[in-house]
């Protein structure tokens, strides 16, 4: 569903205006690899937290059962 969303609002885009359409058609894989390191940098941030959570939540788990 995405996937349709995003080409009908290309080709939108292109009806509009082409030349904005294949300039972003050309610099959407430049764009995502320095969008890239970021993302991971994210995801990262996230599991460590997710990780510090489990561990000040273990002896409440521990308790609980």
């Amino acid at each position: 569903m995405k996937l349709f969303l995003n080409l009908v609002l290309w080709t939108i885009l292109f009806v509009l205006c082409w030349p904005i359409a294949i300039l972003l058609l050309l610099l959407y894989p430049i764009i995502w690899l320095l969008i890239l390191p970021f993302r991971l940098l994210g995801f990262a941030i996230d599991l460590t937290f997710s990780m510090i959570a489990k561990i000040f939540m273990l002896p409440f788990q521990a308790l609980g059962k």
